[in-house]
């Protein structure tokens, strides 16, 4: 123990011995060290070497192989030691670095003249990197292959090191990273690498066309070099089966055709088609090779016909909803087929009526309401009469009683359709119950009925009648015959009584009877007094004969009305009458200074009766009519009026009496004096110039009225108006003009006048006569 510490003690005195200033040499030591390095080929590299009081001789060592002393390492042309002797820098520069450079470097440095030991740094490995060649596909650049059937893609990359990394990336950008074997070979050199990277691909349809592209880097490159392969996939056709919808109404029966249609609308998952209208499904398929063969199922039946790739369905209904529909679609390479499912929307209908139900209290039921539609109906179950709502699904179960017992309505809704409604009845079971009316009718020698209603649950099992304590039976006699017909919730029994006699009124008991009991109704048949025969007869020819008339007095106001229809005011039509033998009366407009419409009257062959005017006559509201008659060259204008076909034939008899009378007490050669009227006649040429000629007793004894006053109303003084006429036997010309009084011409309705007729004759200050009346 005591050796062994001083040994340290010596060991410690020589260590300080050694590292004292005072001593009179230093040893030479490294100031930086060479590190591990990686390098690309081509590149430059440099390992540092600082030496600190440097005695002995320094040189690089590349895997334990001296380079040299001098700085420039004659030998090797590519190596050399950089830097200043002051700076004790004696790093070793590599340019161009290459493969063979990947070694282990080492700086050393020999004892010193005074026995300076020699130091030695660590080893710098030199890693060289070499970047791979182009990776290349060995099948070329096109590959050709069948979908679903794997082939192999093999990518080589030479010349790494390290072995390039290889990526593969498929048509649409996606890195694969599964079915991939990736294998290292080294190369003869033991320093660089093959790198070989297989691709175990399943074509699809998805790849027909695509580029598959490999690539190869490492990390002396980070570029990435690639190859590329075009993929040309054969597969079976990849079917879509669209379902286009149409207007409402398709033409056609159901059925379902192959071939062409009128446009429609996609219809998108989850649409439905309207029951009735006409679908269009399409059958859409992408295959190569290209040349396929179309089918089309329905449920798995096929379509006689339907190897198009379209199929109409042509009025669709309701048998026709949740239908698969499929095309099948074959090419060489194999088939394929796509389906859709339709969607049919029908108005609903019931499937199960709810069926009425007989029940004791307490007890338990259930009414059932199926209803078939699309969209699913809404079901409402309503309580009659309270209409109120007991339920909302298809089956409606509850307990029954007093208050339960009765009418139920099950009623469906679906949007965009009418509504649909059902009832049923819960009867509750009892005795029955008599219902009908206590006092019943017939006649006496006619067939009576006497009807006995009874509500009764469970149906009766007995209907009797009796009569004054007798039942009636079939054994009754000839009589009576009894009718049993079942109805909701009861019974009703009917007695007939054939050629009914008066014995056979009187109280009649109906007594029914079920399994919970009995009732018993009396009901009185009394007679009602029949009316007879014969008024019946009369009262219906008394209604027809009324109806008649009133259908003959309507008639003839239509017509009376028709006939009295006034012509405009404005427009007066030519109007001709002939009456005894020639004579003639026809509208002609009067002249402006008018306020009449004209008549004109022409005789020819023969002579006109003038009739009494002993009664004043006013103008009629129609219109007045200037009347003139051809005799011998003169022409003598009379006012007129229409009259109806009797008072023309009075006048013209009073004519022919009053022309005698004056025929007898007058000049005949005066016309003037014959004519029971006032005339102004006129012999100079046309101008009114005559004075009024004849006596106030001349017209009183024809019957005219008196003048009122001095001033009378000229009907027509126009030389050349229609009522003017040139004779062609003498050479001048008489015209006689009637004298109208003044009363009557204001009588006269102005509404027929020209004036009122033409408005460029009317005058501001005009007024309205009114209407003339018959005095």
């Amino acid at each position: 123990m005591l050796q062994t510490m001083q040994l340290l003690l010596l060991a410690t005195i020589v260590g300080m011995v050694r590292s004292s200033p005072y001593t009179s040499y230093q040893n030479q030591r490294f100031a930086m060290e060479p590190q591990d390095q990686t390098a690309v080929v081509g590149a430059r590299v440099t390992l540092p070497c600082r030496v600190i009081n440097k005695q002995g001789t320094l040189q690089w060592t590349k895997d334990d192989f001296g380079l040299g002393t001098s700085r420039d390492l004659s030998g090797f042309e590519r190596y050399a030691m950089v830097g200043s002797d002051e700076e004790g820098d004696y790093s070793l520069d590599i340019y161009p670095v290459m493969l063979d450079d990947d070694a282990r470097y080492q700086c050393q440095v020999s004892p010193g003249p005074e026995a300076q030991p020699a130091i030695r740094s660590t080893f710098a490995g030199l890693t060289v990197l070499v970047p791979p060649e182009a990776p290349k596909i060995t099948q070329g650049d096109v590959i050709y292959a069948t979908e679903d059937r794997k082939v192999e893609i093999e990518c080589v990359s030479v010349g790494g090191k390290p072995a390039a990394e290889i990526t593969w990336i498929d048509g649409l950008g996606n890195v694969l990273t599964d079915n991939i074997e990736y294998t290292v070979i080294p190369l003869p050199d033991q320093r660089r690498f093959t790198a070989k990277s297989v691709l175990r691909l399943t074509p699809k349809k998805e790849h027909h066309n695509t580029n598959f592209t490999c690539q190869a880097q490492n990390t002396a490159d980070r570029t990435y070099r690639s190859a590329k392969i075009r993929v040309e996939v054969k597969y079976a056709p990849k079917v879509k089966v669209n379902v286009m919808g149409s207007l409402p109404g398709g033409a056609g029966g159901a059925g379902a055709s192959a071939g062409g249609a009128g446009g429609g609308v996609h219809l998108g998952t989850g649409s439905r088609i309207v029951e009735h209208s006409q679908v269009r499904l399409e059958c859409r398929a992408d295959a190569n090779p290209s040349d396929v063969r179309y089918r089309w199922f329905i449920n798995d039946e096929p379509i006689i016909g339907g190897q198009k790739t379209e199929m109409v369905i042509r009025n669709v209904t309701r048998n026709f909803h949740d239908a698969i529909v499929k095309c099948e679609v074959q090419n060489s390479v194999g088939k394929s087929e796509d389906s859709e499912t339709l969607d049919i929307s029908y108005a609903p209908s019931f499937r199960q009526r709810p069926q009425s139900m007989e029940a004791d209290v307490g007890s338990v039921v259930s009414l059932s309401c199926e209803v078939d539609s699309n969209p699913q109906p809404e079901i409402v179950w309503i309580q009659h009469p309270s209409d109120r709502v007991v339920g909302t699904s298809t089956n409606l179960t509850f307990s029954v009683s007093n208050e339960t017992a009765g009418r139920y309505y099950c009623k469906a809704n679906v949007p965009g359709y009418a509504e649909i409604s059902a009832d049923a009845y819960v009867y509750l079971k009892g005795s029955p119950a008599i219902g009908s009316q206590r006092t019943q009718y017939g006649l006496v020698g006619d067939t009576a009925r006497i009807e006995c209603f009874a509500s009764s649950v469970p149906r009766a099992r007995h209907v009797s009648w009796t009569f004054n304590g007798q039942e009636i039976s079939s054994e009754s006699g000839h009589d009576y015959s009894i009718l049993v017909d079942a109805v909701p919730g009861g019974v009703k029994s009917t007695l007939i009584i054939r050629d009914s006699q008066a014995y056979h009124y009187g109280k009649y008991n109906c007594t029914v009877v079920n399994d919970y009991g009995n009732d018993v109704a009396e009901i009185q048949l009394q007679a009602k007094k029949s009316v007879s025969l014969l008024m019946t007869i009369v009262g219906g020819i008394s209604v027809v004969a009324f109806l008649l008339v009133l259908t003959i007095l309507v008639v003839v106001y239509i017509k009376c009305k028709k006939r009295t229809k006034l012509p405009p005011a404005d427009v007066i039509s030519e109007h001709q009458i002939t009456k005894n033998g020639g004579v003639s009366c026809k509208l002609e407009a009067g002249d402006r200074t008018s306020n009449y419409s004209d008549l004109k009257v022409d005789i020819s062959g023969g002579y006109v009766p003038y009739g009494d005017y002993s009664t004043h006559y006013s103008p009629p509201p129609q219109y007045l009519t200037t009347c003139s008659t051809k005799s011998n060259g003169s022409s003598t204008i009379l006012q007129n009026n229409h009259q109806n076909q009797m008072q023309l034939q009075q006048q013209q008899q009073q004519s022919h009496q009053g022309h005698h009378h004056h025929h007898q007490t007058s000049n005949p050669m005066t016309a003037t004096t014959t004519l029971p009227m006032t005339f102004l006649t006129n012999s100079s040429g046309g101008s009114l110039t005559g004075s009024i000629i004849g006596s106030r007793e001349i017209r009183q004894d024809n019957g005219l009225p008196s003048l009122q006053s001095t001033t009378a109303s000229v009907v027509s003084s126009s030389p050349n108006g229609s009522c003017s006429n040139q004779s062609t036997a003498a050479a001048t010309t008489t015209t006689t003009h009637v004298v109208v009084p003044s009363s009557m011409a204001l009588s006269v309705d102005p509404r027929y006048s020209a004036i009122y007729g033409n408005p460029y004759l009317r005058s501001s200050n005009s007024s309205l006569m009114p209407p003339p009346t018959a005095v």
